[in-house]
């Protein structure tokens, strides 16, 4: 029954772990670099388990719904106010929440939302996916790349903040614009004006209090520098404890990201195994030895859209060394700003077409590869000329 259920993507990372376990079991990665390996993604995992939790069960508690339909009533049937603030809203998902947050569930509150408020549906979704890529640059909880590296970058998340935070703004701007000219300017939707949606009544406002108040502490536990770990937890515990309480059915293994646990840990053995026989080689090569920020975020991007944006900031922070932080932050804006060209770009990505099609929403593809290859360039250049010029 189980198998039934396991999709291809579920097999690949099925598949990547056992890969990773059969290079430990054959002596191709010793077994003392494959624990420092894990022991490294540790705190990361524990934060994946809450973060997610977190996000989920604020979903189920109509958080999410209940901002969405406020900002279209917001909005008052101007599609410019719309477009400000659920750029603003899935910005700040992203930042602070987590891109997947964005993707996977902020895009059905948001399809959710189109024919209640009579809007046509793609310019909503593009709005998530993208900016669940290029919104994620400012914190390290913003995306699992930038988690990947934090300890390397040997920075603290305000001191990561502050390296990031003009990359960050620069990258959101050219993504609204870029929105605003394919997607949401009055030629690529169907009317001057949309009709704001009636508000409904939260189902239960003691969850909804609670989910809103865990997600308020986690964000300032960040502010106060609580490991991210630690935080994810507490404030997934606050919820969890609430819906124990008011709604017990709802809390079901399937809250686990056991997709992404296997993902990762699969990833930190393969890509160390790969390294040592001939990949790292390839990554000096490739990013080349003078250092060129550009070079590595460009070299960063293109790989992620060839083979996903984890694996490929992995392997090519493996080769550069943790004294050079201006070369590791340009390749976190080649890898969370560049996958927006191709489906597998990065998880989320994937996650956001799976969410699409569930809710029967037409992407076309040519216009996505098209727009997506636009602002990767354009995002690119101008987030790593931001990050050299003032970071």
């Amino acid at each position: 029954m189980w198998r039934r259920r396991l999709g291809v993507l579920d097999w690949i990372r099925v598949g990547l772990l056992g890969l990773g376990l059969v290079f430990v079991a054959t002596g191709l990665l010793p077994w003392r670099e494959a624990v420092d390996s894990l022991d490294e993604i540790g705190p990361l995992l524990v934060f994946l388990v809450g973060i997610i939790v977190l996000a989920e069960l604020t979903k189920e508690a109509q958080v999410f719904d209940a901002i969405a339909a406020r900002m279209a009533v917001l909005g008052r049937g101007n599609y410019v106010a719309l477009f400000f603030l659920c750029t603003a809203f899935a910005s700040f998902i992203t930042i602070f929440l987590n891109l997947d947050t964005t993707a996977v569930l902020l895009t059905p509150v948001m399809l959710a939302l189109a024919p209640r408020a009579r809007i046509a549906a793609l310019p909503l979704a593009m709005t998530t996916i993208w900016l669940a890529n290029t919104a994620s640059l400012l914190l390290p909880v913003s995306n699992l790349t930038n988690l990947l590296g934090i300890n390397k970058i040997a920075l603290d998340t305000q001191q990561f903040a502050g390296r990031m935070w003009v990359p960050q703004i620069v990258s959101i701007a050219v993504t609204m614009a870029f929105l605003w000219v394919f997607f949401w300017r009055r030629g690529q939707r169907r009317d001057l004006r949309y009709t704001p949606p009636l508000l409904e009544p939260v189902a239960d406002r003691v969850l909804f209090a609670a989910a809103a108040a865990g997600c308020l502490l986690f964000i300032g536990a960040l502010l106060v520098k609580v490991q991210v770990g630690v935080a994810a937890s507490v404030a997934a515990l606050v919820v969890v404890v609430a819906f124990v309480v008011r709604d017990r059915a709802r809390l079901t293994w399937s809250l686990i990201p056991w997709q992404l646990l296997i993902f990762v840990t699969g990833l930190f053995l393969v890509v160390p195994t790969l390294s040592r026989y001939g990949l790292a080689d390839l990554m000096r090569w490739m990013i080349g030895a003078e250092g060129d920020p550009y070079r590595t975020a460009a070299v960063g991007a293109g790989l992620s859209n060839l083979i996903n944006n984890l694996p490929a900031f992995q392997a090519i922070a493996e080769v550069i060394p943790s004294s050079d932080q201006d070369r590791l932050l340009a390749l976190l804006v080649g890898t969370n700003v560049g996958p927006v060209v191709t489906p597998w770009a990065s998880l989320a990505t994937l996650l956001w077409f799976e969410s699409c099609r569930r809710h029967d929403v037409s992407v076309p593809m040519r216009r996505f590869l098209a727009t997506g290859t636009g602002l990767a360039i354009v995002g690119l250049l101008a987030s790593v000329w931001a990050l050299v010029t003032f970071g």
